[in-house]
């Protein structure tokens, strides 16, 4: 693939910034691969405004939920009393907190019990049709977790071939899962050879 245009660069930096699209579509729309998109957003960026955008949208995806609970406990309780003093107004106390990135570590997994995996995956071995077995540090988009986390090993799944492809070498092939089952079933076996996470570009998935 012939390198990203200066407008193309543009354009990937913009619908970013937009949080109109996931890294796996802009991988998709633009034809390159996610580390691609990354290396140029954090160039564009710089890593640490990089970074701080990141954990700022994992954060707010993840405490969205709790907030909808605040937000109605709140009005509920306005409620109740407007209807018990026709007059008087209740005042709220604004919700203002931030979330550390410890806490963004415990957010950004997502157990294999939980998860909805797609009805098939793909996956890159080498060509004896073994595991890439890699560390978590080696994946440019989850690089804000702490330190211990980076050190885990994992392995990567892809939610479609296309980027399955692009990230894989001469030395290596790309496999389809039919079953995703599979990976709850083989999870025992996978925690016992140290490897305590799945990958992909959008979730990180915790055994």
């Amino acid at each position: 693939m012939a390198r990203l245009s200066v407008q193309i660069k543009k354009e990937i930096l913009n619908l970013f910034l937009d949080d109109k699209l996931s890294f796996e579509q802009l991988s998709k729309k633009f034809d390159c691969t996610t580390a691609t998109i990354i290396r140029n957003l954090k160039k564009d960026l710089g890593v640490e405004k990089y970074q701080e955008i990141i954990g700022s949208r994992l954060a707010k995806k993840n405490s969205t939920d709790s907030n909808k609970d605040i937000k109605f406990e709140q009005n509920k309780t306005l409620s109740i009393n407007s209807e018990d003093q026709e007059f008087n107004f209740v005042e709220l106390t604004p919700i203002d907190y931030e979330i550390e990135n410890f806490s963004r570590k415990e957010l950004s997994s997502i157990p294999i019990q939980e998860i909805e995996f797609p009805n098939v995956v793909y996956m890159i071995v080498s060509k004896n049709i073994e595991l890439e077995i890699k560390l978590l540090k080696d994946f440019p988009y989850w690089e804000f977790l702490p330190e211990e986390d980076l050190k885990r090993k994992v392995i990567e799944i892809h939610f479609d071939s296309k980027s399955a492809k692009r990230a894989c070498s001469k030395e290596q092939k790309v496999i389809k899962v039919p079953n995703t089952e599979v990976f709850r079933i083989v999870s025992p076996i996978l925690i016992s050879r140290g490897i305590s996470r799945i990958v992909s570009a959008e979730k990180l998935i915790a055994l």
